[in-house]
């Protein structure tokens, strides 16, 4: 699977923009602020239905313009998929795939696996749970769509447990089978949820290692550790001790909503003992874990998204991170940098990788430099 072209108009700060993309290595070069990761982003929608950066849809649409639309070409093995993205000021976003819309955006997440690298990733060690969660449930929905509907099904239930909470509160009557209803149905969701969490964390920790060992060349032990409240007892015992404090505080104060990834780097806080760059490295190595654990479950490779690659890493570690992702074991890489030409010369050291750059200016496409084919 690879993106053959995407085609962009209101998108950020892209009036309008069409672009054609090789197998292989596609860089957008250019200043900081003139549109290079804005690409990458509505790369990030045909596969999402949703901006990396920017949850609020209406400000993804370029200042003034009454509508933005992204149309991506697919290249599968069966043949062409065409992806549609649109979405005018004040109504409900449209997606579609071979000209069919979806009734529900979660029924495209998976078709076509991404994988993005940006700076922003630091939110996973410096913010809270909330982030750690977003990430391991990205990575399973991917490859497991009935994961997707028993999250979405738990969080609707969720919801209406904390709204009974609520309403006992201001009744002040509180009726213990209206409570029941909802956490039979919580609890089994619940431990499907964890089950999977668990196992992903197990598949990735082995392979995060080893791409931490390559790309730090570090001796430093590093370990991802899942916490929730039903990694030791039953959740519906957990529910139940925690009923005098849910009431009191009228939401739900145990489940897997709860659930934390922690981080380590030599059996301490990545957070408060890594330096810059190992934190980089540390999340490069996590996110191409999940790259790998993508192409071994649906046997296809995932688009890379590598953004400010140079944010933080110095040039060895940036080389190093060039060797790997130009191999054949990756598939379709976009990368942005400040630099003309400074990435196609860490490839040029390589074999025959398709290669193109194209320079980004205004969020416009000024140039695109096809004598870039390395061979």
């Amino acid at each position: 699977m690879y993106l053959k072209s995407i085609s962009l108009l209101n998108f950020k700060n892209c009036s309008e923009a069409e672009l054609r993309f090789c197998q292989g290595v596609n860089c957008f070069t250019g200043k900081n602020g003139e549109g290079k990761t804005n690409l990458l982003d509505a790369i990030h929608y045909l596969s999402f239905c949703k901006s990396f950066f920017n949850p609020i849809d209406s400000q993804n649409i370029l200042h003034q313009a009454p509508f933005f639309l992204i149309q991506g070409i697919f290249q599968q093995e069966e043949g062409f998929d065409e992806v549609y993205c649109g979405l005018k000021r004040n109504q409900k976003k449209t997606v579609k795939r071979n000209k069919i819309e979806y009734n529900r955006l979660a029924d495209h997440i998976g078709h076509y696996p991404l994988v993005m690298i940006s700076p922003s990733d630091s939110d996973l060690i410096n913010e809270g749970s909330e982030s750690r969660r977003k990430f391991i449930d990205s990575v399973i929905a991917q490859f497991d769509r009935i994961y997707l509907e028993d999250l979405i099904n738990y969080n609707k239930i969720l919801s209406q447990r904390n709204a009974l909470l609520k309403k006992f509160a201001e009744s002040g009557r509180f009726v213990k089978d209206s409570l029941e209803v909802w956490d039979i149905q919580l609890v089994e969701f619940a431990k499907r949820i964890n089950e999977k969490r668990k196992r992903l964390v197990d598949d990735l920790n082995p392979l995060f290692r080893h791409y931490y060992k390559l790309i730090s060349a570090g001796k430093e032990e590093v370990n991802l550790q899942y916490h929730s409240d039903l990694n030791f007892e039953d959740f519906d015992l957990v529910l139940k001790a925690a009923i005098v404090r849910d009431r009191a505080l009228q939401y739900s104060t145990v489940g897997v909503h709860k659930d934390d990834l922690e981080l380590t780097i030599n059996g301490h806080s990545i957070k408060k003992f890594g330096s810059q760059g190992q934190q980089k490295s540390y999340l490069i190595a996590l996110k191409l874990a999940q790259f790998d654990q993508i192409k071994k479950i649906k046997n296809v490779r995932p688009l890379l998204l590598l953004d400010d690659i140079h944010d933080k890493l110095d040039e060895p570690r940036v080389s190093q991170l060039m060797e790997l992702v130009g191999g054949d074991h990756f598939g379709q890489v976009f990368i942005t940098d400040t630099h003309p030409g400074r990435v196609a010369s860490l490839f040029s050291r390589k074999g025959s990788i398709p290669f193109l750059e194209f320079s980004i200016e205004d969020g416009k496409v000024s140039d695109v430099k096809k004598e870039f084919s390395l061979s």
